[in-house]
């Protein structure tokens, strides 16, 4: 342990008068080894400072731990040992019984050691029509419910432009579907578009390349875009739209927006994301708002597209014993016609459609459900099963979709009424919706109070539901088209 300097002074003053060393020592209190030291001592220039308090205890483990530093060089970073991991290990595995703050200088002065001469930022530098593309999560209330939002964000980092549209999900018809929003947005399509290795885009595999998901291809193809990835675990290389997802977050999902759907909550943002950029300087150049220094980005845009890009992926699927698809980890109801037969899904952001193998016919559209595993049917093809088999009607999944009036009346009714009946609303559902057709047959039941249902009867009324038009309240027939016809007298 070093002593203090001006007892140094001390003693080199004290023996350069020739006072014995014993005697040094015993008026300054120090040990004799330690006078003469500091007196035979020739080169007193001030020397760096060492750390020396990690030489204790972890001595006898400098090799273990050297080897799982070593070894993390070849971990992507997010997987390394920290210094806290290293403690744990060696007290588990070693017996270490020294501290953690021993072990976490220990760490910290081997990795400023072999640092490597690629370690720190590389400086960029963005030309305009460059467009950084990342996706962020906040949570948001649409269409009454509270969701959590996957937040699309876009930006020219010549520029600063930021852009954000909400989707449900990262998957590839989401990315494609928010990026065609914001291209048509900002009037044209980005000659080049850097992101990270993102789900719906494509995934890096072990060499490093990035292999595209089919959608996002045909996306790059349809806009004759140029598509760069950054290096892996090198996330400053998109440092601008990092940022904006945080910022964007703060100053446009605090507090939680509402929407009546996922469409009007991205318009609402890109509106606002228009009114930052008028109000904010340029980072670049703080004499412009980043609007204007925008307009240098837009004059590089290229054209967009004549034609729309269709966000879609194709899918075959075996149905179920029951005539459910399966797709993602939710089932969709093909009906019983299309049990354990092969079924064609187009896939988009917002709906999942079935079609028919052979001829591309569409058999059932559904909007497309993320989250929690659910099952999603037509009641109307649930409809079509049980006209078949009428008897199973009590335990019936749709018999709650019917409207209470229905339900009772239904309930009521023999075997032949039941069966007849169920026949004529499953007839009327191939021409109507299932909502209009149970209007249509709840407002009958309350009307004509019928021993069973008739698809005649049925048919029209729910096609005029469908159309917008209001239930009859009674049974008379509306003759009121044919008063057109009578002269005013008659009338």
């Amino acid at each position: 342990m070093a002593i203090a300097m001006p007892i140094q002074q001390d003693i080199r003053r004290r023996d350069r008068q020739g006072m014995p060393h014993a005697r040094i020592a015993r008026e300054l209190g120090v040990d004799r080894g330690t006078v003469a030291k500091y007196a035979r001592q020739e080169d007193c220039s001030p020397k760096p400072r060492k750390d020396r308090r990690f030489g204790r205890k972890t001595d006898a483990f400098e090799h273990v731990i050297d080897q799982w530093l070593e070894a993390d060089r070849m971990m992507p970073r997010k997987q390394r040992h920290t210094a806290r991991r290293v403690f744990d290990r060696l007290v588990a595995e070693h017996g270490f019984d020294g501290s953690y703050s021993g072990v976490r200088r220990y760490v910290k002065a081997w990795r400023e050691a072999n640092r490597e001469v690629s370690d720190g930022y590389l400086r960029l530098c963005w030309d305009p029509g460059v467009m950084q593309v990342d996706f962020g999560v906040a949570l948001a209330d649409v269409a009454g419910r509270e969701h959590t939002v996957h937040l699309l964000v876009a930006t020219m980092p010549y520029s600063n432009m930021r852009m954000a549209v909400a989707m449900p999900g990262e998957n590839a018809e989401c990315l494609c579907q928010g990026l065609s929003m914001v291209f048509e947005r900002m009037g044209g399509v980005p000659a080049v578009l850097v992101m990270d290795n993102a789900t719906g885009a494509g995934r890096r595999g072990r060499n490093g390349e990035v292999t595209l998901t089919r959608v996002f291809a045909s996306f790059v193809s349809h806009h004759r875009m140029e598509v760069r990835f950054c290096n892996p675990y090198s996330g400053n290389e998109k440092g601008n739209v990092q940022n904006a997802v945080g910022y964007l977050r703060r100053n446009l999902m605090v507090p939680k927006p509402h929407a009546e759907s996922f469409g009007q909550l991205s318009r609402l943002l890109m509106e606002r994301c228009e009114e930052l950029a008028r109000a904010c300087p340029c980072p670049a150049d703080p004499a412009v708002s980043v609007a204007e220094r925008f307009a240098r980005d837009r004059d590089a845009l290229m054209a967009l597209p004549s034609m729309a890009f269709d966000a879609v992926s194709w899918h075959t699927r075996k149905s179920d014993k029951y005539g459910r698809v399966e797709f993602g980890t939710n089932h969709y109801h093909a009906g019983g016609r299309w049990a354990r037969r092969n079924v064609l899904v187009a896939a988009r952001w917002d709906s999942v459609t079935l079609h028919d193998p052979d001829d591309d016919a569409e058999i059932a559209a559904y909007p497309r459900a993320y989250g929690t595993t659910v099952s999603m049917r037509d009641p109307a093809l649930v409809v079509h099963q049980l006209a078949a088999r009428p008897r199973a009607w009590g335990e019936s999944e749709i018999r709650a979709d019917m409207p209470a009036p229905v339900r009772r009346w239904l309930d009521s009714r023999d075997p032949d009424d039941l069966a007849a009946s169920l026949r004529a609303i499953s007839a009327a559902c191939r021409d109507a919706s299932f909502d209009a057709v149970a209007r249509a047959a709840a407002g009958l039941i309350e009307t004509h109070e019928p021993e069973r249902l008739h698809a005649h009867e049925l048919t029209p009324t729910a096609r005029r539901l469908d159309q917008g038009e209001r239930m009859p309240d009674t049974d008379q027939p509306d003759l009121s088209h044919y008063d057109l016809f009578l002269g005013d007298d008659e009338r």
